[in-house]
């Protein structure tokens, strides 16, 4: 009796020490089952590493009274075909009457005048004290001379600016073309990103046209400022990553081993040590971070926070096809990939946006470097237009960081997701019979920086949602949603001295509109719901759908500089700090 029980003590103790097979839970979760907590479902790991579209139906063309044929068809085509119809949607809605106000409104005083000088000297040249009431007048003049001024940007924002302003001339459609095409097409982005990112085309669509009609988005379209650049270029970077991210977990999946039944198994080997190969979207990523970066330099935030999170998907992916050691795997076959392809990619993409300034002799500080004080110091070996652009980097970090000036716009990042205080890039009040004035009490015409109220303030709720989802769900999708407000939104805490405004929000907003989707669709319902579960979130949905819709036309005037009494514009200040 005694070898018996000896025997299966070894052989307890052995099994305890064994290895876990692969894919097995953590034992903490293993421990926690015995008080309740469920199990995940076992599904097929190919599917877990890359779940797939559910197939569509053909039911609602077939509603329209498309015949068999032609619904499947554009069933098929539905993955592009909604998208492309919400974008051309907020396109018109952009380009519709885009020269009005034809006025140089807010910071356009400064980003099309350098967009233009780009254009004719390769760096920004010096402008007249009236160069603005000159440029609009009758007939416009261009009071630009080629002594260099100090600008506090990098210039990739500008010249695409100035690819508007070449194509139809120095006038505020032609300053405004470009910036209104990025909002367009990010709407289109984001249609495209919801549809991967949730696998659904109808909550994908959605997301577009949330974007689509919120109005701090709508107004820096039609605006030729660089925060909507950089928000184009990030949305971008993250739509890149996600189609990365599907690619190399499809090739994890497809390297697996088939076990007995024709199913997928994890494998160490696979999981552990499969080299993932040449990763083309990644690089994209890179090079559209590096742009962002290149336009305003809080794309460096996004930089740092999805080259993160795309290794922490690695990481992920790694563990789900069977590796023991994710972390470690990642560490010595993806970390230093990934640092290549997006931080060495996006340095790149900066230094090549200043070629203008380094081709040329008289950008600002071009010739520091073979100045008195250019001469001095241990990096004298190095060529001197690198010295002379450090150089200026470095005045321009002091600029930003002590900026202290009051504005009356300025706003604390706190009060940002309620609309604290929006900023008015132009008011005019014209009397009766000026200006397509029309009421006896006169009128009013701004365009206010001002998101669409109800659908910022259902992202509230949105964001706490996905928070929910990130942290207790381990739910990827939202974690990733969480990155992408985070890393437009935080940073801004540590400069609450600097002068900052609430349109640089801008840059987050498709984030918040890929959470408030991600929540309808929760509202909704999952698939398998009953149907009276499902027809009361639809009918839910759609009135918070059909209300922010309202709250945008409500508002739509004071978006557009459009003339409405002044009684109605008084209506529409529903805060004090809006006025």
């Amino acid at each position: 009796m005694g070898r018996v029980t000896s025997d299966t003590t070894a052989t307890d103790a052995a099994a305890q020490h064994a290895p876990e097979p692969p894919g097995a839970p953590p034992v903490w979760q293993r421990r926690l089952r015995r008080f309740g907590l469920p199990a995940r479902p076992q599904t097929d790991v190919r599917a877990r590493l890359v779940p797939a579209f559910p197939e569509p139906s053909g039911r609602l063309w077939a509603a329209f009274g498309a015949g068999p044929e032609a619904a499947a068809r554009l069933t098929r085509w539905s993955g592009w075909l909604g998208p492309l119809l919400v974008a051309l949607f907020a396109g018109v809605l952009r380009f519709w009457n885009l020269g009005s106000p034809r006025k140089v409104i807010f910071d356009e005083t400064y980003y099309p005048k350098d967009a233009w000088s780009l254009l004719q000297y390769g760096y920004e040249g010096t402008w007249a004290k009236n160069a603005n009431d000159a440029l609009v007048g009758h007939p416009p003049q261009l009071l630009l001379s080629p002594e260099h001024s100090y600008v506090v940007h990098p210039p990739m924002g500008k010249w695409l600016i100035a690819v508007g302003e070449g194509l139809f001339g120095m006038n505020p459609f032609g300053w405004r073309f470009m910036v209104a095409l990025l909002g367009t097409l990010s709407v289109l982005l984001v249609c495209r990103i919801g549809r991967r990112l949730m696998r659904s085309t109808a909550l994908g669509c959605l997301a577009g046209a949330l974007l689509a009609v919120d109005g701090l988005h709508f107004v820096m379209s039609r605006t030729a400022l660089l925060d909507l650049i950089v928000m184009f270029w990030v949305v971008a970077a993250f739509g890149c990553l996600l189609v990365d991210r599907d690619r190399t977990r499809a090739r994890l999946a497809g390297a697996l081993p088939v076990g007995p039944g024709g199913v997928p198994l994890p494998d160490e080997g696979v999981g552990g040590r499969l080299r993932l190969g040449w990763r083309p979207w990644r690089i994209a990523a890179g090079l559209c971070l590096g742009l962002a970066t290149a336009t305003k330099w809080n794309g460096l935030y996004y930089l740092a926070a999805f080259a993160l999170m795309a290794v922490l998907w690695d990481v992920a992916a790694r563990r789900t096809a069977g590796a023991r050691h994710p972390f470690r795997s990642a560490l010595r076959r993806d970390v230093l990939p990934a640092f290549g392809a997006t931080v060495v990619v996006a340095l790149a993409t900066y230094l090549a946006s200043w070629s203008g300034w380094i081709a040329t002799k008289g950008g600002y500080y071009r010739d520091w470097a073979t100045s008195p004080e250019g001469r001095t110091g241990h990096w004298t070996w190095l060529p001197d237009w690198l010295r002379s652009l450090w150089h200026y980097q470095t005045e321009v970090y002091s600029f930003h960081t002590g900026l202290t000036t009051p504005h009356a716009y300025q706003s604390n990042p706190w009060s940002w997701l309620v609309l604290g205080r929006p900023v008015s890039y132009f008011y005019e009040d014209p009397k009766a019979g000026q200006d397509g004035c029309t009421a006896a009490e006169g009128c009013a015409r701004e365009v206010l920086a001002l998101g669409t109220p109800l659908l910022w303030w259902a992202a509230c709720f949105a964001l706490l949602y996905v928070l929910y989802r990130w942290l207790f769900k381990r739910d990827w999708r939202a974690g990733a949603i969480v990155c992408g407000v985070a890393a437009g939104y935080l940073p801004w805490f540590l400069y609450q001295e600097r002068t900052i405004f609430l349109f640089y929000a801008v840059v987050f907003v498709p984030f918040l509109c890929l959470a408030l989707a991600m929540l309808i669709g929760a509202l909704i319902g999952p698939p398998g719901s009953t149907e009276r579960r499902r027809t009361i979130g639809a009918v839910g949905a759609g009135v918070l759908v059909l209300l922010i819709a309202w709250n945008f036309i409500y508002f739509y005037p004071l978006y557009t500089g459009m003339p409405i009494p002044k009684s109605a514009w008084h209506h529409r200040m529903w805060f004090d700090t809006w006025v």
